[in-house]
């Protein structure tokens, strides 16, 4: 078991890629990966999951796959030279091509910008490198001034602040990726510039429940309707690298906390991601500032923190999982790091679920438990215990092998595939071998058991039960 609540999803890329360096990053604290469907092929994919699912059977941990879908991405088309200087102050025109050979004039090969754009608007180049303002659109010609001078090159990205395009979040290339991901049984699907409730709703009618949706807010707009998108997502991720460009920097600790908070309301996890520790693509430590970073998160309570390049492309891979595991759990060790969930009241809702989860947490603290076993089929007990953030430890107990897989990217939810007793009283057996065999237990310790009577029917946990192991 790990010594922390808190789970790691890391990158798989070239420098992680190799089954031997996949196996190291889990040993020493991933409980998640994460493939980059912007960047592989579909073999080089398939090749990945293999490998972490053969780890998983290996090590008998359930280990969360998540599949990144590249999203619908904006580029300015090309230049002759490769590129174009702009000059503060001055005036530029957009227009639809692919590339053009017109002084001060910018090619942008996507109609939705010029449905949407109007005067007021702002567009980014380059992660925010160059800013211009919108000055008019007649449908054709969109012209602006440049706020933000420089270079733009070749295919460099675009931002739109202050417009909702009329695009879907899922282009043909995600829907493309997504049927693959589907046939390879991953865990989660992470959907890329989701900008309303109607981009989660039309990826589900795909998806279904064949995995977890995981939006990822990196658009002012998402921000907005936060609320909404969520209650269609089974998880959120802080995507904090477009959404730093679009967003005024010093709201993105905000929103961030917004969101953790938010997701925890409900019950779902929430990953902190990008530049966590980024100085560790080369250097074999992290910065002050990113070890801070890191901890904040931890303080306010996420599920989970992220690497990217880190581990995807970097020199020290190995090393900034360690790294992390273990700046998790210097805060995790705080003495006054549970209080924080403690003064936070939770709404629960009138069911004998949510009173039980509720339940839980005081038992924990009162008698020193060690330990609360969930019977799940569906993982909803199991993260809704998480939500209460109690002092214990979480064991999903559940006969599937995909809930205890979507599990593992819940704070504090250690998942265990187990068949389904056929009694109270097995229960109580398996849970004693349970206790001694695997979770290192001792005689004397108290745990809490949890189960929905009959078993292996969703939705329909009722019981509770304080038991000491033999």
């Amino acid at each position: 078991m790990r010594n922390r609540f808190a789970k790691i999803v890391a990158t798989v890329g070239p420098a992680s890629s190799a089954p031997d360096t996949t196996r190291l990053l889990h040993d020493v604290g991933v409980d998640a990966f994460r493939l980059n469907f912007s960047h592989g092929s579909h073999d080089d994919h398939a090749k990945a999951i293999k490998n972490i699912r053969n780890i998983s059977k290996e090590t008998g941990n359930a280990i969360s796959i998540i599949a990144d879908m590249q999203g619908p991405k904006l580029r300015v088309g090309e230049f002759p030279g490769g590129g174009i200087d702009l000059q503060y102050g001055d005036k530029v025109s957009l227009i639809l091509a692919t590339n053009t050979d017109q002084p001060n004039t910018i090619p942008v090969n996507h109609p939705e910008l010029f449905k949407a754009l109007e005067a007021g608007h702002r567009l980014k180049f380059d992660d925010g490198k160059l800013q211009v303002t919108i000055l008019s659109n007649d449908g054709k010609t969109i012209s602006a001034n440049i706020d933000v001078p420089g270079r733009l090159s070749n295919k460099k990205g675009i931002n739109v602040i202050g417009a909702v395009l009329p695009m879907s979040a899922m282009t043909d290339k995600d829907k493309t990726d997504m049927a693959f991901a589907l046939k390879q049984d991953v865990d989660f699907i992470a959907l890329s510039f989701v900008q309303t409730p109607k981009d989660v709703i039309d990826a589900r009618k795909i998806i279904r429940d064949k995995a977890g949706i995981i939006v990822k807010i990196e658009k002012p707009s998402a921000v907005e309707q936060l609320d909404e998108i969520l209650e269609h997502a089974d998880a959120a991720m802080v995507a904090r690298g477009d959404l730093g460009v679009e967003l005024a920097l010093e709201q993105v600790p905000v929103v961030q906390r917004e969101i953790i908070r938010k997701g925890r309301a409900l019950g779902k996890p929430v990953i902190v991601a990008t530049h966590m520790l980024e100085s560790m693509i080369d250097s074999p430590t992290p910065t002050r500032a990113e070890a801070s970073d890191v901890a904040t998160a931890i303080y306010l309570g996420t599920d989970a923190v992220m690497l990217s390049a880190e581990t995807a492309v970097g020199r020290h891979p190995a090393t900034a999982v360690a790294i992390m595991d273990r700046i998790i759990s210097a805060a995790e060790n705080d003495t006054e790091f549970l209080d924080y969930f403690q003064n936070r009241r939770m709404r629960h809702d009138a069911t004998s679920e949510d009173a039980i989860s509720h339940s839980v947490r005081g038992i924990a603290e009162i008698l020193g438990c060690r330990a609360v076993m969930a019977h799940t089929l569906t993982g909803s007990t199991a993260q809704r215990m998480s939500r209460e953030r109690p002092s214990c430890r979480i064991i999903g107990l559940t006969p599937l092998t995909s809930t205890a897989n979507r599990l593992a990217l819940s704070w504090g939810v250690k998942p265990i595939v187990t068949s389904d007793p056929a009694s109270f009283d097995e229960m109580l057996k398996d849970i004693q071998v349970l206790a001694r065999e695997r979770l290192n237990l001792s005689p004397g310790d108290r745990v809490i058991i949890s189960a929905g009577i009959p078993f292996g029917r969703p939705g329909t946990t009722d019981t509770l039960k304080i038991a000491t192991i033999d």
